[in-house]
């Protein structure tokens, strides 16, 4: 369910992470090569990236599947950026919220991306809704499972919390209501990387010049590719990688709004 990548590193085109290598994001929305559900990212594509100077990042994203716009071609030859973020999409269910249920979903410095399916959805989350104020949940981009989860993080982001801290607390709310979700998230504030590996691939590779990439899956064959294990949380900058185990989720509470068995 989707394939996404983050670059951190020195200013270089769009294209240098997402069309260029043998097995680039593109490849990846028709020919994924280590995808474990689902076969085909055609239900949208986004890329989001920083200027310099700026806090805030530009996004460009569409319903349809990245092959088929020719516009993209031109904007990943001529965009240069020192960090992106990008995603090709296989929804979880078929909906008609188009592009905005596509990431990378953002909120100022922040791009977001989900990989993966909530069990159960949209059930299982409801109790979660009860972590959330009223405003975030108006917020909302889109009626759909990676939309919820990113307002989950975004909470705690607001909060106060790190990064890592945020994505750490929202798979473990997650993983709690609906036992089985598939939780691979990445962040990134054009600074710093944070993702999880919580029941599809990861990987990522460090290279000169403080350049850091962190992917689904390898892009191309370059042997420094490595692999994050399963339940792990993942923390990046210019300077380096780090790797931590995720906690092991508590069991959900029950929900407030039903009522007992009599």
């Amino acid at each position: 369910m989707c394939r996404h990548l983050a670059v951190l590193g020195p200013a270089e085109p769009l294209r240098t992470a997402l069309t260029d290598p043998p097995y680039s994001l593109v490849r990846q929305s028709w020919a994924p090569r280590r995808q474990r559900h689902g076969t085909v990212n055609a239900d949208g594509f986004g890329v989001g990236w920083y200027a310099p100077g700026d806090p805030v990042p530009g996004r460009y994203r569409r319903a349809g599947p990245v092959w088929g716009d020719t516009t993209f071609a031109d904007l990943a030859r001529v965009v240069r950026t020192e960090a992106l973020l990008a995603s090709v999409r296989d929804a979880t269910e078929a909906g008609a919220d188009d592009e905005a249920a596509t990431a990378p979903f953002a909120s100022g410095p922040w791009l977001f991306s989900h990989n993966g399916a909530v069990a159960g959805w949209p059930d299982t989350a409801a109790p979660l809704t009860a972590r959330l104020p009223p405003a975030a949940l108006l917020r909302l981009a889109a009626r759909c499972d990676a939309a919820f989860v990113w307002a989950l993080a975004e909470h705690r982001l607001r909060g106060g919390e790190t990064p890592g801290a945020a994505l750490a607390g929202t798979v473990a709310d997650v993983a709690a209501a609906a036992p089985g979700s598939r939780l691979n998230l990445l962040l990134t504030d054009g600074a710093t990387i944070a993702a999880t590996a919580w029941g599809d691939s990861l990987w990522y590779l460090t290279g000169p010049a403080g350049r850091t990439a962190v992917a689904s899956e390898p892009y191309d064959d370059d042997p420094g590719w490595t692999e994050v294990p399963d339940g792990t949380l993942l923390t990046a900058t210019r300077a380096g990688v780090a790797l931590a185990p995720l906690p092991t989720p508590s069991p959900a509470p029950p929900d407030p709004r039903k009522e007992p068995a009599q």
